[in-house]
């Protein structure tokens, strides 16, 4: 995000696309009459076969997002940048809509209408927007860079003397929770808090469980919001407080609710997602250790081909409209698949420049499109930048072949990212994260991986 490249601008380095098909899907005949599952352990394992089978409807394909409840896909690259344009068709108000599925649907805290940026439409939004916007340009690139550091080597911390880790429990999905309690005002005492209320709700195994650990997050947010009530501090909250716009009350609420929420999954999921490219990628060996691709180079691969998420932008239209070859009705929920429109004329579910002339839609497009993604991307580049650079010998404690995606019609995420390493120590020679938190590792300190200590790329 603080890079003036932008990760769609050209294909990525390397890109897979430009190889021999490594698989064919072949052309099947739609059943107009049933809905493509966007869930399940199918679709999680191999997505793209289900999107070559969408793409036979048209540009817009029926789908069940959960049990009985549907929706129509927008597959097709150049129609879903006309419906993430065009505002005046398309709304993002999903109240009408809410009234025609079940309260307890597991896609509900997805799609349901709050007075925030992401179901606001026209003066509303661009109201909400501006909050955010301006207040993300107060956070300078090199602090939030020191802070992603300070972040990262809390955790590497907690495991660097273990010699393997989860890299998506223990990583991952930990360092947007710290940034966002950083970024949002409140002490690092409070982080725990605040991973175990968004991880309740992630992985809630119960109705109960998910209750829980919604009444948790609440709580967080109400004691962060009268804190800065009480004292004002060079903090988003404070600064979405004292914008001129105003926010009341439950606007602030439920825009901070959503800027960590939609911070927090997708940019977990960008994060775990390219270190899983990184790490059983063969042209990324070197990598760890200064080789020609990059951190930014996977980042650039996944946002093409692994979009953390995959199948969003919920719209709704404000008349009966005949788009691109199917009708759809007032109300009727319209979603868009990046993944699919980027990966449009590539049959082996890796996308390339033909999709879109060179741009990917990961960021959506239009007035929607993500407000704060330099940010989101300098904390993923130097996130993984960070993990490498210490652990610099990290490598796969299982086969690629055996990682697993979680199921659910919105996100590509990883269940887990096994890795193991050389351990490291607060007492050994040399710095470490434990004595170094806010400056990155240089070359001449940094730990070095020889021949000795990581085996060969083949033997993986």
């Amino acid at each position: 995000m603080t890079s003036p490249h932008q990760p769609g601008a050209a294909p990525p380095p390397g890109c897979p696309a430009h190889a021999a098909p490594a698989q064919q899907y072949p052309p099947a005949q739609p059943d107009t009459q049933t809905p493509v599952k966007l869930y399940g352990p199918d679709f999680a394992a191999d997505p793209h076969r289900f999107y070559a089978q969408l793409r036979q409807f048209g540009a817009l394909a029926p789908v069940e997002i959960a049990p009985d409840v549907t929706a129509m896909l927008v597959t097709d690259y150049r129609a879903a940048l006309d419906l993430l344009h065009d505002d005046a068709t398309w709304s993002k108000d999903s109240r009408e809509w809410m009234t025609t599925v079940p309260p307890d649907s597991p896609v509900m805290p997805m799609l349901m209408w709050r007075p925030n940026i992401f179901y606001a439409d026209g003066p509303a939004h661009v109201r909400y927007r501006d909050v955010v916007v301006d207040s993300f340009k107060l956070v300078e690139p090199h602090e939030l860079r020191a802070r992603v550091h300070h972040a990262a080597d809390s955790l590497i911390q907690r495991f660097g003397a273990h010699g393997e880790v989860d890299l998506i429990a223990d990583y991952a999905r930990l360092i947007p929770l710290l940034m966002f309690n950083n970024l949002f005002g409140l002490p690092d005492s409070y982080s725990d808090r605040l991973i175990a209320a968004i991880g309740g709700m992630l992985d809630g195994n119960s109705p109960e469980e998910a209750a829980a650990a919604n009444e948790a997050y609440t709580s967080y947010i109400m004691e962060l919001v009268g804190a800065k009530k009480a004292q004002r501090g060079p903090d988003l909250t404070s600064w979405f407080m004292d914008h001129p716009n105003a926010l009341n009350d439950e606007e602030l609420i439920h825009n901070i609710i959503l800027t960590m929420g939609a911070g927090n999954e997708p940019l977990a999921n960008l994060i775990g997602n390219a270190l899983s490219r990184m790490l059983s990628d063969d042209r990324y060996y070197n990598t760890l250790s200064g080789g020609a691709l990059t951190a930014h180079d996977a980042l650039n691969e996944v946002l093409w081909n692994d979009p953390p998420l995959a199948n969003y932008s919920a719209h709704y239209p404000v008349r009966d409209v005949f788009f691109h070859g199917t009708w759809v009705r007032r109300g009727q929920l319209v979603m868009v698949s990046y993944a699919a429109a980027n990966s449009q004329f590539d049959t082996t579910g890796q996308a390339g420049p033909g999709s879109g002339g060179g741009s990917h839609l990961s960021w959506a497009a239009g007035p929607h499109a993500c407000p704060v993604k330099r940010h989101a991307l300098l904390i993923a580049t130097t996130a993984i930048e960070r993990l490498t650079a210490w652990l610099s010998d990290i490598e796969l404690a299982v086969d690629a072949s055996e990682l697993q995606w979680r199921n659910g019609a919105f996100h590509r995420a990883l269940a887990a990212l096994p890795a193991r390493f050389t351990p490291i120590t607060p007492d050994q020679a040399g710095a470490t994260p434990w004595h170094n938190r806010d400056s990155g590792p240089t070359s001449s300190t940094r730990p070095e991986a020889t021949s000795t200590e990581r085996p060969h790329a083949s033997a993986r």
